[in-house]
């Protein structure tokens, strides 16, 4: 299996789903990602992994 770096988009929108997860876990209250911070970084960590495994994502 060959790894690929994953576009900038794919790069950029796993970067603010962290951070949003990391300000969450320190206590900013964010509508939507308060209750979920463990699964928003997941995605984001899932986002990035499939960018870097599939060719042209």
């Amino acid at each position: 299996m060959r790894l690929s770096s994953p576009t900038k988009g794919v790069f950029y929108i796993s970067l603010v789903l962290a951070v949003l997860a990391l300000l969450t876990a320190l206590g900013v209250t964010i509508p939507v990602i308060s209750g979920n911070a463990l699964w928003t970084a997941l995605a984001g960590y899932a986002l990035l992994a499939a960018g870097s495994v599939l060719k042209g994502f």
